[in-house]
């Protein structure tokens, strides 16, 4: 039986998705660090994470089990991509699935901070009626600035011009401007123009450290400066002297450089305690809809891999989906060099396998051929396919297997 183990709280729709698949399923509720979760894979065929475990290359050296991770997220920045690919480990992701849970964060606190409630609200525990329009203003016919035109920032241009604001976005490639909104040519052009400013980037390694002290003196005096992506990508340092100074007028942040590893830890940061500041504990997805949605799209992808190879949407290794035609089954990823393809057909021939179906797709240094054929007694096909220099790992009926890898180039990492 095939074991999953599904960490830090995710929606129990996946648990329940993967048990009727026929996997032994493990939760638990918290992020688990490195030591932990090299000790928590053994025998562990899947393994189910959100934002916090770190899947490191250690980690995935560490497993002889392991077939698919996913990543109950939009971001993948927590797993080495990598180096899954290349010992046969795909990953999965939710890219669409909590879209609409963090534009609505991000509507609500535009206008929470454009309407300055967090200090209004804070006056009113304090036992303080302080009834005063000084410094709020109405959202209508002001201008957003969206930093990261993708799923979320598009859908956020959208909700935003229904608003009656202006938008204008920049992302470093290009993208179809929906609506009224309007392309800047570089970040700089939109900080220059820009009441509000929002964060909407992924997690490559080439965003740390992104917005600092300059981009903050950049905005406009009294602009608000939100952050629902990556918290890796702003200096907090450098956000306080900007609220402090009264440079910006406010900012909502949900995503920060270090984060507790379980609900209920202890959290600090500088941001702590400043006036018209919203703090957020990572929850820009986090609504019972959103979480749902997430829980059964991934555990789907991760139950298809093994049942039938389909690597649909996988962000690490090349993408196809056969149809089965209910003969047996060969899935063969290898090292993308040429004549693959053709010395796997011409074993199969050798070997008396007619081939019913076959699809073959590439991502980088990687292929991915899937296989039907008519008959798998073949013994002898199948340990020609794993002597092949070119294999990474080889699955025939449901059965995963990775070749002992010798010393030499690293294309063919060692177990």
């Amino acid at each position: 039986m095939h074991r999953a183990l599904l960490l830090e709280n995710i929606h129990p729709g996946a648990a329940t998705n993967l048990e009727a698949a026929g996997f032994e399923v493990d939760t638990r509720k918290g992020a688990l660090d490195e030591d932990e979760l090299i000790a928590a894979l053994d025998g562990v065929h899947l393994l189910g994470i959100r934002s916090k475990t770190q899947v490191t290359e250690k980690v995935l050296a560490s497993t002889d089990s392991l077939l698919a991770v996913g990543a109950f997220s939009i971001g993948t920045n927590q797993i080495d991509l990598t180096a899954a690919a290349h010992r046969g480990i795909a990953a999965f992701n939710a890219p669409f699935s909590n879209t609409r849970s963090v534009v609505e964060l991000a509507i609500a606190e535009i206008i929470g901070l454009t309407r300055r409630l967090p200090e209004r609200d804070k006056a009113l525990h304090a036992g303080v009626w302080e009834k005063s329009a000084t410094g709020s203003h109405e959202v209508r016919g002001r201008t957003l600035g969206i930093v990261g035109y993708g799923n979320i920032g598009s859908q956020l241009s959208v909700l935003a011009e229904n608003l009656g604001m202006s938008v204008v976005f920049y992302d470093l490639t290009e993208k179809l401007a929906l609506g009224n909104a309007r392309r800047a040519e570089s970040l700089e052009e939109l900080l220059a123009v820009s009441d509000i400013v929002t964060l909407h980037v992924d997690g490559r390694s080439g965003n740390a450290g992104m917005f600092g002290a300059d981009h903050f003196a950049a905005m406009k005096p009294g602009a608000i400066f939100l952050n629902l992506s990556r918290g890796f990508v702003v200096d907090v340092e450098a956000l306080r002297a900007g609220i402090i100074s009264g440079h910006l007028a406010g900012a909502a942040i949900d995503v920060f450089p270090s984060e507790p590893k379980k609900s209920g830890d202890h959290f600090d940061s500088v941001l702590r305690g400043l006036p018209n500041v919203i703090l957020t504990p990572h929850v820009g997805g986090s609504t019972e809809e959103a979480q749902e949605a997430i829980g059964q799209f991934v555990s789907k992808k991760l139950r298809d891999y093994v049942t039938t190879g389909s690597t649909m949407l996988s962000v690490n290794v090349p993408a196809l989906q056969l149809e089965h035609t209910g003969t047996g089954r060969i899935a063969l990823l290898h090292r993308n060099v040429p004549g693959v393809l053709a010395q796997v057909n011409q074993i199969f021939a050798d070997h008396g396998a007619n081939i019913e179906g076959q699809m073959l797709a590439t991502h980088g240094d990687l292929g991915y051929v899937v296989t039907d054929i008519s008959d798998v007694t073949h013994r002898g096909a199948s340990k020609k396919l794993m002597a092949m220099d070119t294999t990474v790992r080889l699955r025939i009926n449901d059965q995963f297997e990775r070749p002992e890898f010798p010393p030499g180039p690293a294309a063919r990492p060692r177990q």
